[in-house]
């Protein structure tokens, strides 16, 4: 556990031994697990070692955002924040798998941030989450609904088995927003629709909806 764990983070080399006293705290959750509540107390900063959370902020008329997901290797954005800071989490993180975590204490993450890597480590995750988290602010603000469905569509092949609800989860909008536009995507001639399965039939079409460009191309396979 605590080789994996380095060759994930080999940035934690100078904290090898305080991650070898930790290692046998490491646990495994499964899928749809809530490991921390957004406006919740930050209980420590997790390492992912096996699986993925998904990490989402919630509204109070129940729609859900997705943030970001953090994967072996990654480091989480949002509890980092809130360590920092002091303040209650600003989002939601669910296992949308089994997964394995190493939980570092808040009082042992804030001494960590003293060793020069782990400080470098912590600072670098800020500047790539956002970049993530513009780049989600510009879709959010500026694309319509529809060019977002249309992209968050594409690149996951010509069979997606996935839910309305999940697709409204990701583009942080309600379920029968999504489910109206799929019916219209279909009525195009663009895909089709089963249970929890969407089937592309004009991925060119699809790109030119997610690219503001209204499609009158024929049907050529996804």
């Amino acid at each position: 556990m605590h080789t994996d764990l380095l060759t994930l983070y080999p940035a934690l080399e100078p904290l090898a031994p305080a991650l070898a006293a930790l290692q046998t705290q490491a646990v495994l959750v499964p899928a749809g697990t809530q490991l921390f509540a957004q406006g919740a107390p930050c209980q420590g900063f997790p390492l992912v070692l096996t699986g993925e959370v998904r990490v989402a902020c919630h509204a109070e008329d129940g729609r859900s955002l997705e943030l970001y997901r953090v994967r072996p290797g990654e480091l989480c954005l949002v509890s980092s924040a809130s360590l920092f800071r002091g303040l209650p989490l600003g989002a939601q993180g669910v296992s949308t798998q089994a997964s394995t975590l190493l939980m570092i204490p808040p009082p042992l993450f804030e001494e960590w941030l003293d060793t020069p890597a782990f400080r470098k480590l912590v600072l670098g995750l800020f500047a790539e989450r956002m970049a993530e988290l513009t780049s989600l602010v510009d879709a959010v603000a500026f694309q319509k609904l529809d060019q977002r469905l249309a992209a968050a569509l594409l690149g996951r092949g010509q069979d997606l088995y996935l839910s309305h609800q999940t697709l409204a989860d990701a583009l942080g909008t309600v379920r029968e927003m999504v489910t109206r536009l799929l019916h219209r995507f279909e009525r195009e001639g663009w895909l089709t629709l089963g249970r929890e399965h969407i089937h592309i039939l004009n991925s060119q079409a699809l790109r030119a909806v997610a690219g503001g460009q209204a499609s009158n191309t024929p049907h050529t396979p996804g």
